[in-house]
């Protein structure tokens, strides 16, 4: 059972959230593009996957600010900021915003991801969207790190996270 909060008011997640030393299941996503991607294209490569309610909030922004300004410096490693949002949204926070490291990936058609990563708020005023949850991925897709965000209204634990992603070398 998740510890996750939305102001400090316990949220249900749909399942049990993968943890640490799981291999991480492939999962079909919605590109900004409006092209389809999955985690296999990435074989061979550490992967962050940074799951998060929508690219529309202030902390969401900022978390995928940080992040994609820290893999700009990495080839061999590939971030995914995966959400509900639909793919024009994505693209145009991101591209308004010059983020061109990481990779939008939209959940919206198949929730291939909601559904295999237990990460779907079932309860809360943000039911649906997905809670915020940072995952770090070998070249084998173990997960190396994981994060399940306290409270959906806090950002992640960057400095750990990078560490982590700074250990996938």
């Amino acid at each position: 059972m998740s510890n996750i909060k939305f102001k400090g008011s316990p949220i249900e997640v749909s399942g049990v959230i993968p943890n640490v030393g799981d291999k991480a299941e492939d999962f079909t996503f919605v590109k900004d593009d409006l092209s389809e991607s999955s985690l296999a294209d990435f074989e061979g490569k550490g992967k962050v996957i940074m799951a998060l309610p929508s690219l529309d909030t202030g902390i969401c922004m900022k978390q995928t600010r940080v992040f994609n300004e820290d893999l700009q410096k990495r080839d061999d490693v590939v971030g995914l900021v995966i959400s509900k949002d639909l793919p024009f949204a994505m693209k145009r926070f991101c591209g308004s915003e010059g983020l061109d490291t990481i990779i939008n990936g939209s959940d919206f058609r198949y929730n291939d991801f909601g559904s295999q990563y237990n990460l779907e708020m079932i309860s809360g005023p943000l039911k649906g969207l997905f809670a915020r949850v940072i995952l770090v991925l070998d070249k084998n897709n173990v997960i190396t790190y994981k994060e399940e965000v306290d409270d959906i209204t806090h950002e992640p634990n960057y400095e750990k996270a990078i560490e982590a992603i700074n250990a996938l070398s």
